[in-house]
């Protein structure tokens, strides 16, 4: 039998500000507690009348990268670490304002959203969390890299991410596995940080892009580690995709009990399991009706 808890909202309302990798602008990320039910909800308050954007899978869209979500004239651009944050503190629901839009993109990590979220507390509410109880072994595959969800051996949410890339890059295979606790996120994946090769960093420089983010803002890895830099972890990399993985597959929700294993895979991947999960949870009636209240209510 598979324990279930009851949702959690803040305690109280806390801010996280930043400049965005992509666009460069300065942008300020205020979270909010929310009553039970809610989910995760961001708004634009930017824009007129604060547009509304679940933060579902249903309205992901396609990016390189890093994950967006689209409803109409609101779009956030690279959520998955702040979603990761949430979901490794066990926040179920939130309303978070964003006044721009792409979402900051601090040290490339989840640390600065899960120091703010702990400060603010949480508040135990009396709905129970809706979860998915993965009961059969899938697997979705794209080219040499694959995704795989299986049953739990206990009461776990359990993440693996195996990388390897190819062998002119200074990036060693390396692999990583949690059993997610917020305690372990906190201390083994939020610290892990966005990485890109030195190679990778000039391509993107060359055409115009990222040309405010230095190599403190990230972990760019040249032949001999990384560039005016250090790892926090030694295989801070996966643990960084093990950080992407969490976050994308939030976006199904509900909580995930099961073994989520990656090789080679990113967000693209992670976001057909994602979409995968999400029909698992409605042919069992887990969130169809609040995913038919949020559409009724961004009409």
């Amino acid at each position: 039998m598979h324990r279930r808890r009851n949702e959690h909202t803040l305690a109280a309302s806390c801010q996280v500000q930043g400049r965005g990798y992509w666009t460069g602008k300065t942008v300020t990320v205020e979270i909010h507690p929310a009553p039970a039910g809610t989910g995760i909800r961001l708004v634009r308050n930017d824009l007129p009348g604060c547009p509304m954007c679940p933060a579902n899978v249903e309205f992901r869209g396609e990016a390189t990268l890093r994950t967006n979500v689209v409803s109409g004239e609101a779009s956030f651009e690279m959520i998955e670490h702040l979603m990761a944050a949430l979901v490794g503190l066990e926040i179920d629901n939130a309303v978070v304002e964003i006044d721009g839009l792409e979402l900051p993109g601090l040290d490339g990590s989840s640390l600065a959203y899960v120091e703010a979220l702990a400060q603010s507390g949480l508040v135990v509410q009396a709905a129970m969390k809706k979860r998915l109880v993965i009961s059969d072994q899938f697997r979705i595959s794209n080219g040499d890299g694959w995704i795989e969800a299986a049953p739990p051996r206990g009461n776990e949410s359990y993440y693996e991410y195996q990388l390897s890339f190819d062998d002119d890059t200074p990036i060693a295979p390396q692999a990583f596995s949690v059993e997610l606790t917020p305690e372990r996120f906190i201390r083994t994946v939020a610290p892990a940080r966005t990485f890109v090769t030195q190679k990778q960093a000039d391509a993107i420089k060359a055409k115009g892009m990222a040309n405010h983010v230095s190599n403190r803002d990230l972990l760019v890895i040249g032949s001999n580690g990384p560039v005016d830099n250090e790892y926090r972890f030694s295989n801070e990399c996966a643990r960084h995709k093990t950080l992407d993985l969490i976050g994308d597959l939030a976006l199904c929700g509900v909580e995930l009990v099961g073994r989520f294993s990656s090789c080679r895979g990113g967000h693209a991947l992670n976001g057909r399991m994602t979409q995968q999960l999400a029909i698992l949870a409605q042919r069992q009636g887990l969130f169809m009706e609040q995913s038919m209240r949020t559409h009724r209510r961004a009409a």
